[in-house]
């Protein structure tokens, strides 16, 4: 009988934690994954067992923590032209009435 292997959605469902930390867990190597067709990460259900009564509070103590930051960090990566903009609008608008 084959054994059935658990996607990232329901790798993350089962660990009760978001698809984006299953996939940085299996690049740091602590949780064990197997690349199906060399690019769809696949998780066996005895090893996530394993990573769920041990490690996971403690992984998941620490994600939360950084989550917000790691959002801020994207919002201003992923943003920066348009603060940029906006701080020299509002600078040349500024100026533009103080005269």
């Amino acid at each position: 009988m084959k054994e059935k292997l658990l996607t990232t959605r329901e790798a993350s469902q089962y660990l009760g934690i978001t698809e984006a930390e299953v996939i940085s867990l299996s690049e740091r190597g602590v949780i064990p994954a197997y690349k199906v067709g060399g690019i769809y990460l696949r998780f066996k259900k005895e090893q996530l067992d394993f990573i769920k009564d041990s490690m996971i509070p403690a992984v998941k103590e620490v994600s939360q923590e950084y989550y917000f930051l790691d959002r801020l960090s994207d919002f201003f990566y992923y943003n920066d032209f348009y603060i940029l903009s906006l701080l020299i609008i509002s600078v040349l608008v500024y100026l533009i009435f103080s005269l």
